[in-house]
């Protein structure tokens, strides 16, 4: 089972940027996928996620600007993120776990992180 995030980069505030995470060795739709972050100095939060049945949770801060979404056929979740802000600025790590939610405990597989920066 890998994970492989990717789509970081430097945007400025107000812009948009869409990160995406591909699997390999099994397939998405399968497991919950989470989308998580770590910011300097900070711990690691959950974002947003998508379970097997395609449910979907958003962490507040980022409700009406960040949207999740699976595509079966590519065996990948994107999180598409608009009016981003400064303090979106962060490694950006995908997981999967069979239960889901926002809570990095119930992931079992996680990818490497992408890095996202906010700045400008």
């Amino acid at each position: 089972v890998q994970l492989q995030a990717s789509g970081g980069g430097l945007v400025q505030p107000g812009g948009s940027l869409r990160v995406s995470c591909a699997a390999s060795g099994f397939t998405l739709d399968s497991y919950g996928i989470g989308w998580f972050r770590q910011a300097p100095g900070k711990t690691r939060m959950g974002v947003s996620c998508i379970d097997r049945d395609g449910s979907i949770l958003y962490t507040d801060s980022v409700k009406g600007r960040f949207t999740i979404s699976r595509d079966n056929a590519k065996n990948t979740v994107y999180l598409q993120m608009n009016s981003l802000k400064p303090e979106d600025t962060a490694v950006y790590y995908c997981a999967a776990g069979l239960l889901g939610g926002l809570h990095e405990g119930e992931y079992d597989y996680w990818g490497q992180g992408t890095q996202v920066t906010v700045s400008s």
